[in-house]
């Protein structure tokens, strides 16, 4: 009787762990998506002609066509030379039946 109860506790642990996994790998896919967008945004090479707040306009439209919840406050462009610095801080709040996860996501490139 205890081997089945232990098996049966097992199934449940592994369960929770494979759901957590399932919940929690589509923000993280998206991240290195988005992170990939700023890498590739910042290495154009008419960018630099551009004013700061177009290229954060540029990178805000990218959040919001992914569906990130990006707000302007959240986005950092500086000029670093003939480049830019791109600096991104989100927040992707994930909901599990009786738990809530804060994933803390800082994109950067550029400089």
């Amino acid at each position: 009787m205890r081997a089945h109860l232990r098996i049966a506790a097992a199934a449940v642990i592994l369960g929770g762990l494979a759901l957590s996994a399932v919940l929690m790998l589509p923000p993280y896919i998206q991240n290195f998506e988005f992170q990939r967008y700023l890498e590739q945004l910042v290495q154009q090479t008419d960018i630099a002609a551009n004013p700061p707040e177009l290229v954060r306009a540029q990178v805000m439209n990218k959040a919001a066509e992914m569906g990130l919840p990006v707000r302007h406050g959240q986005v950092t462009v500086e000029r670093a030379g003939e480049r830019y610095r791109i600096r991104v801080l989100y927040i992707r709040r994930i909901d599990f039946f009786v738990y809530t996860v804060d994933l803390h996501f800082r994109s950067a490139t550029g400089g």
